[in-house]
């Protein structure tokens, strides 16, 4: 045998095994598949697996059985009353008929932008129906659900994929309304800022007020108190001064000029007395005796 003989085996064995190797394809528990004869679609590979097809005329088109996603790019719709807000979504689905998505969609690329078309349209009309405030506050919930309802019918239909559930992803306000909005925003916390500023002072008035009012009430009170109890006190004195009148006149009177003189004259005041003086005769008496007084002087 010579090495012509030899070239030309071993080529065909390479042939052999190459034309063996595209015959065999293996489908794993991830995928999906398609054999396709000049484009035609042949027959539905679902179950994982070793399997045979035509070398050089058969085809394979591979398809993902998992979950896909699908993130839009933010667009501006209108709400009922024309307020313009910036939506994007997301939006989960796979593919449950391979077959009727390779005639449609052909690719997951191609079916991103059809299904985004579908739910678009379906977004805007839903968001239409409702106030600004409505869809932000309570209605997106329901406006995601009606939109996920109606696209699941026609996506499943036109596309062989299955819609799981479209999530509005980010709400916001075009640019140019944001400044306007948070003006107004501004501007109504300043209003109720200024409201209860105002209540809080009007309330500080009244407080103020009040405690006024109780502090002269309890002044008067006091002031009636301490005229009682001086009256009282007045007459008790007066009392006793009767009672000590009608014991001794003389002391009596000589108490009551001592009264006089102590409310009369004030501090380091020079008080010039008569000798005659009563007081005299009784600051005389009560000066303590000298110290050699009564002592025999040697």
């Amino acid at each position: 045998m010579n090495w012509k003989s030899i070239n030309a085996l071993a080529s065909a064995g390479f042939l052999a095994v190459a034309v063996a190797m595209q015959a065999v394809y293996v489908i794993d528990e991830r995928e999906q598949a398609i054999v396709t004869m000049f484009g035609q679609p042949l027959r539905t590979v679902r179950e994982p697996g070793l399997y045979l097809k035509l070398p050089l005329i058969h085809t394979l088109q591979r398809f993902d059985k998992r979950v896909l996603s699908s993130d839009a790019q933010a667009i501006e719709y209108l709400t009922l009353d024309k307020k313009r807000v910036v939506v994007d979504h997301i939006s989960r689905w796979r593919i449950v008929d391979p077959l009727e998505f390779y005639r449609t969609a052909r690719t997951e690329a191609g079916a991103f932008v059809r299904l985004d078309d579908i739910i678009t349209g379906r977004l805007r009309e839903e968001i239409a129906k409702y106030p600004f405030i409505d869809f932000v506050r309570e209605k997106r919930e329901a406006i995601v659900q009606a939109v996920t309802q109606d696209a699941q019918t026609l996506t499943t239909e036109q596309f062989g994929i299955e819609l799981i559930d479209v999530r509005i992803k980010r709400l916001d306000l075009p640019r140019e309304v944001q400044q306007s909005v948070f003006a107004r925003m501004q501007a109504e916390r300043q209003r109720i800022a200024k409201k209860y500023r105002a209540e809080g002072e009007e309330r500080a008035r009244e407080v103020r007020a009040g405690a006024s009012k109780e502090a002269q009430i309890i002044v008067a009170k006091a002031y009636e108190q301490t005229q009682a109890l001086m009256g009282e006190g007045d007459a008790q004195a007066t009392a006793i001064y009767a009672e000590a009148y009608e014991k001794n006149p003389e002391l009596y009177s000589f108490l009551r000029r001592l009264e006089t003189y102590e409310r009369s004259l004030a501090k380091d005041t020079t008080l010039v007395l008569d000798a005659d003086s009563d007081l005299l005769r009784y600051l005389e008496r009560s000066q303590p005796p000298p110290a050699n007084e009564g002592r025999p002087v040697r």
